[in-house]
């Protein structure tokens, strides 16, 4: 095992900042980049993860209904080449935030400074039926299983259903109807189907009234059922009945689930966290260890848990890490602003710009669905590639 110590580079005499970056999803990748952008000769950077590739969450709708194929998903991490930086493929095992040790399956890590960017986790067996049911969407594992079942699915009540209280992507279960609902049409199998979207949430984007009436606008023009403050807690895989937390059921042919989210095991086994996910100060993502931080979903800033959100907190914690090896003016506080794109189907997207933190409360401006913004979501996904991968 190797053993990976503090301040072991050297660069025009002076020690080299190690920085451990646990994560590589947008955060993680992001905060890399900048840094080796920014400061390649000031520090020596090690990005850990499990998985060997990448993949953007609206991917897995691409998988889900054959707009894309696994291979054309994945991003492999082998081909991340930035100066200062080194990708480790590795499981972590431990995390001493008091001490910034981590251990994996494979060496032990003491860096100057921590960021934790692991993300949120899904847990389908927090909900009773869900493991058996084996329709989750969330993963790529899920997403790929679903695509190969839809083709045997002959018609019949359909629910996509939120199992926790909160989620990555708030828009996405209904993002899933629409192209459901596409895929159905296609099919002739429509006429013979219903789309139900249960969800705990009120409205389908709290912060934003012109949002969620346009999204519930286009659900109602195709005939799909919106069943606001309605928690799924349990699924009968024999019966195909959902249980509803006021006790209420729905009978189901096809059950598209979104599992519970929750921090990832090894950050609930260590000090981080606090009631079950890591508290920061949402203005540097800096938590209450020194020099270790947090971004991304696995953080409870006050912010949705989504990819563009997570990038925007890499960036400003980004420019807290500079400010702190370089000295100068100290960076401008986190903004909480995000643009989101959302699938209308029928090869339209919709724009959400949300801004979260800058006002006295959150706020959002709604840009209809068009096929000219799928042209922007498809170089927001190209430009990431580019910029963290060097792919064209």
């Amino acid at each position: 095992m190797q053993d990976f110590g503090r301040n072991e580079g050297m660069e025009n005499g002076e020690p080299m900042k190690t920085v451990l970056i646990l994560g590589a999803g947008f955060a993680g990748l992001e905060l890399a980049t900048t840094l080796s952008d920014e400061v390649a000769d000031e520090v020596d950077i090690t990005i850990v993860d499990s998985s060997d590739a990448f993949v953007f969450g609206f991917s897995k709708l691409d998988l889900m209904f054959g707009r894309k194929d696994l291979g054309s998903v994945r991003v492999p991490y082998s081909h991340l080449d930035k100066p200062s930086v080194r990708f480790a493929r590795e499981t972590i095992l431990t995390i001493d935030p008091e001490s910034r040790r981590v251990t994996t399956d494979a060496a032990t890590y003491d860096p100057d400074i921590l960021v934790v960017a692991l993300g949120a986790d899904l847990d389908p067996a927090a909900t009773p039926g869900m493991v058996e049911e084996g329709t989750e969407f969330y993963t790529v594992e899920g997403a790929a299983r679903v695509r190969e079942m839809l083709p045997s699915f002959a018609g019949g009540d359909i629910i996509i259903g939120v199992l926790g209280n909160f989620f990555k992507c708030p828009a996405a279960p209904f993002e899933t109807a629409f192209m459901l609902h596409d895929y159905l049409d296609k099919r002739g199998l429509r006429s013979t189907s219903t789309i139900k979207i249960a969800s705990p949430m009120g409205i389908p984007i709290p912060i934003s009234p012109e949002a969620s009436a346009g999204i519930l606008e286009a659900a109602g023009e195709r005939d799909i059922e919106w069943c606001p403050q309605s928690k799924v807690t349990a699924l009968d895989h024999t019966a195909k009945i959902a249980t509803l937390e006021d006790g209420r059921t729905m009978p189901y042919a096809l059950f598209l689930g979104i599992p519970v989210h929750r921090a990832p095991q090894v950050v609930e086994d260590s000090a981080l966290a606090e009631d079950g996910w890591i508290a920061v100060d949402r203005r540097t993502f800096a938590t209450k260890f020194e020099n270790v931080y947090a971004v991304g979903d696995v953080t409870s800033a006050p912010v949705p848990r989504v990819g563009a959100i997570a990038e925007g907190e890499a960036r400003t914690l980004a420019e807290v890490l500079i400010h702190q090896i370089k000295g100068g003016e100290a960076p401008a506080p986190y903004r909480g602003t995000a643009t989101c794109y959302i699938e209308f189907g029928g090869d339209r997207v919709a724009m959400f710009d949300a801004n979260f933190l800058s006002g006295p409360t959150p706020f959002g401006s709604f840009t209809a669905a068009s096929e000219e913004i799928v042209a922007s979501k498809v170089e927001f996904g190209a430009s990431r590639r580019r910029r963290w991968f060097g792919i064209d």
